[in-house]
């Protein structure tokens, strides 16, 4: 057998593709039977569930009416995804910048500013949302649609994620361009910015996924009704505030879900570059 043949038997590449597709089933059974309850009546909803019952025989597509209706849930959905996209943008912006310093230009304390900026992904989370509620009672933020956005506009995944792609571009291409006279902010406009995009896109679905799923902070720091998130609304859909009935609730649970499964779709070739991107060595 040829040294360079490092193929696995086939009875091994055979469990390989039983366990990965076991583990795909597990994470994918709870959105099935999420999908399946929103389509049944109440009573069908309350019966033990089985395989012969996980697909409804008579769709209720009335109950996405229904959650919308009940729950006023296009105004949350509006907010969230406000929220969501202005976040994420700006958040990318801000990390990709803050990368390109760490990873390519040379300033005093470089080594101790990085230390500082990855000490605070070993915060706890509460901690953080301490600190964060602290500064935007400050500056006026507390029930404010500024005080969903602000406080996620940089993070120490984010700058270390986009600093680990940025070292894989050779020096010598930024070298060249500052021979040829560009600003550092031409050059990772240009240069930078395209070799980079599969992070960055990788990046921009990570910051989305977290703020359109983010509960705690939504509920420490909105009181009033009309800044509410949709998981705000949900969350008092399913205590019973708008309507009892699990397929209601699950109902307005899967719209909550579509916007997530449409980015990760869109963008899902770049999201598996940026990531293996992301992962090179120096």
């Amino acid at each position: 057998m040829s040294a360079l043949n490092t193929r696995p038997p086939a009875a091994m590449r055979l469990a390989i593709h039983a366990v990965v597709y076991a583990a795909a089933a597990t994470m994918l059974l709870p959105f099935l039977w999420m999908v399946a309850t929103s389509l049944k009546t109440a009573s069908a909803a309350n019966q033990p569930p089985t395989l012969g019952t996980l697909i409804p025989t008579d769709p209720q597509w009335g109950n996405y009416a229904e959650a919308v209706r009940a729950a006023g849930l296009m105004q949350f959905y509006k907010m969230s995804i406000g929220v969501a996209v202005v976040t994420t943008l700006l958040a990318v912006a801000h990390n990709a910048l803050a990368g390109y310093a760490f990873a390519k230009l040379r300033f005093a304390g470089k080594r101790i500013l990085f230390g500082v900026t990855l000490a605070t992904m070993m915060l706890p989370a509460q901690v953080f949302f301490i600190f964060a509620y602290v500064i935007c009672s400050k500056l006026g933020y507390v029930d404010d649609f500024r005080g969903l956005v602000v406080p996620f506009l940089a993070s120490g995944f984010g700058v270390f994620y986009m600093r680990q792609a940025i070292t894989a571009v050779p020096n010598a291409l930024i070298e060249a361009a500052r021979l040829d006279g560009m600003t550092d902010g031409a050059i990772f406009w240009v240069i930078i910015r395209p070799i980079v995009w599969p992070a960055i896109a990788a990046l921009g679905i990570f910051t989305f996924m977290n703020s359109w799923n983010s509960f705690f902070w939504p509920l420490i720091i909105i009181d009033s009704n009309e800044n509410k998130t949709l998981p705000l609304a949900i969350a008092e859909l399913a205590a019973g505030k708008y309507v009892q009935s699990w397929p209601v609730v699950m109902a307005a649970a899967t719209i909550l879900v579509v916007p997530l499964i449409v980015v990760f779709f869109l963008a899902q070739g770049a999201f598996i570059r940026g990531v293996a991107l992301s992962g090179m060595k120096e």
